[in-house]
């Protein structure tokens, strides 16, 4: 029995329920009946009918007005109108709007029952001729979507997965697919022997991927391999050409990376005579592109993995702490030696904040303050006495600073019982000292010495009086290093270099130099030791004096710069060789470049970078044999020093 829905509008109520009971549900049709225009709008929009059966209005809204207005709200809705004799709607109009079929009341049962047969027959097949049409127009479509989204699939497995065998095997499975081929392949040379072997297959034998070999000398594949360039067959009967197994047509791609070959992707037909077209090359390039990327990136992976394993393996057999982290101060990574040291038993640190690992507000201080400063170092002391020397390093390129920490503490001892050591012979040696002197003086007193005699005490002099100027460095070096000098003052070094300069103008004289000053006259003050600092000016340029021929040039600039002051000792004295830089400032240590007889402790340049430290400054020397020196101090103007220093401010 027909299940199909029919909507009967008749303003005729009687008419509408004889069409309905009488005629048409005992066929089999499902009726609905309503007199109503707009519910019928709404049934319509509800769930549309199979037939629509529209009568004569006898209302104020002939049907003229109405039914041209509702065919055209409801498109192809095949429709039969009932008229009277007099309707307002002629056949022709009727017809033209789109009516299916036109009767005339009163209707016969088997005349209503053929129209509503006829119509619905011809509303079915036109369903069926644009249903196939519309596949026939869209198959080329869908057949393109079908292709893009097996492209799009294979994609989303080379970006989601470094699985390189699975993957390789979808793209095979997919070529095979789109091409309709019966099998695929794809091939990748073996640099060490120049053979083909088979990576991944489809509807091969497990047995002949595993023994397949194909040299690249004679054979189609070797022949993309070589060119670079895909390659066709297409027989009418299965032949053996040069890919060692028999195929009808077979479709070669080359996967390329960087400009160099390194497989093949291929499908072929042993049975089918089916050939592959233009269209397939496009869609089999796109693949073996994909295969190439996932080989690409498996083998990057690969690299990366391993040189992750060395550096890992190197991190961890460096015996000094190796802290790196984010700029916010999240952990990156620590070595073996970091967790050893400061019991890191847990092997979730790594992306914690520092602050809650490390429980020394030195550390974290040090790690936050002036990141984008480039390296700095700085000493440590925590909580069990242990002392470190920390090495700070931005890595700007990739947003990470990284933290090196040395333990010192044994070698902070021994310099302490060594600078104990000399400061105790320092001060024993002064007595005997004054003794020699008192006792050289008293052999003037004796009588008349001779010539030699003189020479001799003279020489005596001279001696005790080098030894009382290297115990007097020492002594000061120890004062310096051991933080004696604590009381810091701001301090104008524009006034205090002219006073060291007023000092020194008779050796300026003795040895007929040129001495330019090029000060900014208001140098903003520094935080310092007025002693200390003085004593460094009268190093660097006593040290300029001395190693500068007579006849020779000094320059001292002294200017601010980004909230630092900066004074630079310039000579064109003898220069320092570039292997001796390095070394300069420690102590005892003396040029190559510096005569025997030139008088000097060798500790001259290192009290002043003892000095520069514990002003929080820098120094550096520029230097080229033969051409002059250039010593650099950089030091902090006075509202920039630590808390520390500020509370041991005498204003």
């Amino acid at each position: 029995m027909n299940k199909q829905q029919i909507l009967i509008h008749l303003s005729d109520s009687n008419t509408a329920e004889l069409l309905a009971l009488g005629t048409l549900r005992p066929a089999g049709y499902l009726v609905t009946v309503t007199t109503d225009l707009e519910i019928t709008t709404a049934l319509l929009k509800a769930q549309r009918p199979d037939l629509l059966i529209v009568g004569e209005d006898y209302s104020d809204k002939p049907a003229i007005d109405w039914v041209p207005a509702l065919l055209e709200r409801f498109p192809g809705l095949p429709t039969i109108f009932l008229a009277s004799r007099d309707s307002s709607l002629s056949p022709i109009e009727a017809l033209r709007i789109g009516v299916m079929d036109y009767l005339f009341l009163p209707l016969k049962a088997n005349e209503i029952i053929l129209s509503v047969k006829r119509a619905l027959d011809r509303n079915r097949y036109w369903k069926e001729w644009l249903k196939n049409e519309s596949l026939r127009n869209t198959k080329s479509l869908r057949k393109q979507i079908n292709e893009l989204e097996t492209l799009s699939k294979i994609g989303r497995a080379v970006t989601a997965s470094l699985d390189l065998d699975s993957i390789l095997e979808t793209v095979v499975d997919a070529a095979v697919e789109i091409t309709n081929a019966e099998e695929g392949s794809l091939l990748l040379l073996d640099e060490d022997n120049g053979q083909l072997y088979m990576r991944a297959a489809r509807n091969f034998q497990d047995d002949f991927v595993r023994t397949f070999s194909l040299p690249t000398h004679d054979t189609l594949a070797g022949e993309v391999i070589r060119t670079g360039k895909p390659a066709i067959i297409d027989e009418k009967t299965p032949q053996k050409i040069r890919t060692s197994y028999l195929v009808h047509s077979l479709l070669y791609m080359p996967l390329i990376i960087k400009d160099k070959v390194i497989g093949v992707l291929g499908v072929d037909n042993r049975s089918s005579d089916s050939t592959f077209k233009e269209h397939h090359l496009a869609l089999i390039s796109a693949m073996a592109d994909y295969a190439a990327i996932a080989i690409e990136n498996a083998s990057l992976y690969s690299r990366t993995d391993i040189e992750r394993g060395k550096l890992e393996t190197i991190l961890n057999n460096i015996e000094d702490c190796v802290i790196v982290a984010e700029q916010s101060g999240k952990l990156v990574l620590v070595n073996r030696t970091t967790r050893a040291a400061f019991d890191l038993l847990s092997d979730d640190v790594v992306g914690k904040p520092l602050h809650k690992i490390f429980h020394n507000q030195d550390l974290i201080d040090f790690f936050h303050q002036n990141q984008h400063q480039g390296p700095r170092h700085n000493e440590i002391t925590f909580n069990d006495g242990r002392i470190f020397n920390a090495h700070l390093t931005p890595i700007p390129d990739v947003g990470l600073i990284a933290v090196t920490l040395q333990d010192i503490t044994q070698l902070k001892e021994l310099d302490r019982i060594k600078s104990e050591f000399v400061n105790t012979v320092s001060h024993d040696l002064r007595s005997p000292l004054t003794a020699i002197v008192g006792y050289v003086d008293l052999i003037k007193r004796t009588g008349a010495l001779n010539d030699q005699q003189k020479e001799y005490i003279q020489r005596v002099q001279k001696s005790v009086k080098d030894i009382t100027e290297l115990i007097n460095d020492l002594l000061d070096l120890g004062k310096i290093e051991a933080g004696l000098d604590i009381r810091f003052e701001s301090l104008c070094l524009v006034s205090l270099i002219k006073d060291v300069i007023d000092s020194l103008r008779s050796r300026l004289s003795q040895k007929e130099m040129e001495l330019n000053l090029d000060i900014l006259p208001d140098l903003p003050p520094v935080l310092g030791n007025s002693l200390r600092l003085r004593q460094m000016v009268t190093n660097l340029v006593v040290n300029a004096i001395k190693y500068t021929q007579p006849g020779g040039r000094i320059e001292i600039k002294a200017y601010c710069e980004k909230e630092q002051v900066i004074l630079s000792v310039i000579d064109s004295g003898i220069g320092i060789p570039a292997t001796d830089q390095p070394n300069i400032f420690n102590k005892f240590f003396r040029a190559n470049n510096v005569q025997t007889t030139s008088a000097g402790t060798g500790l001259g340049l290192a009290i002043v970078k003892s000095i520069v430290d514990k002003h929080q400054g820098r120094i550096w020397v520029d230097s080229e044999p033969g051409q002059g020196s250039t010593f650099t101090v950089v030091l902090p103007v006075s509202d920039r020093v630590t808390k520390l220093d500020q509370e041991t401010v005498i204003h």
